[in-house]
């Protein structure tokens, strides 16, 4: 957008105040993440895009996620994600990905890294989080309740902290964050919602975009965004997985049934980056390069971060619509492309097979 171009979104604020409708009434929800992440990789100069790889790497991807039978379904083979389809699945979701941020360790020693213990096993990583979400509720503790949340009448930061425990020295990265975020939540549900995350979706009206428009306008925790080049941009990453997880757990029917499915992107983080980049996707720059392979961190909010962020989204929208040129048939999106990177980014960590790390960012957005 140019300094000579008018800011839709005050427009219509300005609509709004004004009781003019601007021809927008019946206008199909927008996150505009899409939008800005095009705007993002257009402007980039220490990420770029590398035509051919993305183009091999989309062949690539359908041919293993047909060999694989790979769908929303998957997501409920991980035996960790919730099985029962109900209220209190939605709950769950909720919490989890809430509280979906910044797992990584900086002890070389897997051993040594935050970890929780549940049911015989060792989980790290977002699966410890799932993990200690399940453990709290095997312990009585309703986690999940949002009514829980609620500083002063809920549960205290002291059992908040007992919940997310770890099996080793090291504690789950960002706990504080993590803690103001489920105060912020327990407290605008309750002032908005009736305590209700169903009230929540149900207000989307089974439209993705409304729903993840819904979580970041009312939640501050989950409003993703960040300038570049002088302008404002939105990843939303927390707010778009919710949606997505919710689509995947109840498989596109009753609380996970959405029209708009197409206008979610994927989650930018930093595994799906690290996958891209190992795919031949992206090329970064020297100093950019060095910084990652040296495990050296990166400021939140910085222009790599950014890059990085911006540039993974518009590579996956591109995968994406390579598939459905040579497929027309496929039924395939953005969702289903980010879930397949991120599994396939675990097997190669377990596997000892990275052939980068993941870029270093301690945030409370991913």
């Amino acid at each position: 957008m140019s300094d000579s171009e008018p800011d839709e979104e005050l427009l219509e604020l300005l609509r709004k105040s004004l009781g003019i409708n601007g021809g927008n009434a019946n206008k199909a929800p927008d996150t505009k993440v899409l939008k800005d992440a095009e705007y993002i990789y257009d402007n980039s100069i220490d990420v770029a895009l590398d035509t051919q790889g993305t183009k091999a790497a989309a062949a690539t991807i359908w041919k293993l996620m047909q060999e694989k039978e790979y769908s929303f379904k998957t997501w409920s083979e991980h035996s960790l994600h919730p099985q029962s389809r109900d209220e209190s699945t939605i709950n769950f979701i909720f919490l989890m990905d809430l509280l979906n941020f910044c797992f990584w360790s900086e002890q070389s020693d897997h051993t040594e890294r935050f970890a929780v213990e549940y049911q015989g096993s060792r989980y790290t990583g977002y699966w410890s989080l799932v993990a200690a979400i399940h453990r709290a509720l095997e312990e009585d503790i309703l986690i999940t309740t949002p009514s829980s949340w609620v500083e002063g009448t809920g549960y205290s930061d002291e059992v908040l902290r007992h919940v997310f425990r770890s099996a080793t020295a090291e504690p789950i990265p960002l706990l504080d964050e993590r803690i103001r975020c489920i105060r912020e939540a327990g407290r605008i549900l309750a002032a908005d919602f009736e305590a209700s995350v169903l009230n929540l979706v149900s207000e989307a009206n089974n439209s993705a975009a409304a729903l993840v428009n819904l979580l970041v306008s009312h939640l501050p925790c989950l409003n993703d965004t960040a300038m570049f080049e002088s302008r404002p941009v939105r990843f939303h990453k927390r707010a778009q997985i919710f949606v997505a997880d919710l689509w995947a757990c109840f498989e596109g029917q009753s609380f996970g049934s959405f029209h708009d499915m197409d206008r979610i992107t994927m989650f930018a983080d930093y595994r799906i980056p690290q996958m891209l980049h190992s795919l031949g996707c992206l090329r970064y720059s020297p100093s950019l390069e060095n910084q990652v392979r040296s495990l050296k961190e990166i400021e939140s909010g910085c222009s790599w971060e950014v890059q990085l962020r911006g540039c993974s989204i518009w590579c996956v929208e591109l995968i994406r619509g390579e598939i459905a040129r040579r497929h027309p048939k496929a039924e395939i999106n953005a969702v289903l492309i980010d879930f397949f990177l991120y599994d396939s980014m675990k097997e190669k960590e377990l596997e000892g097979t990275e052939t980068i790390p993941h870029h270093r960012t301690r945030s409370m957005w991913y």
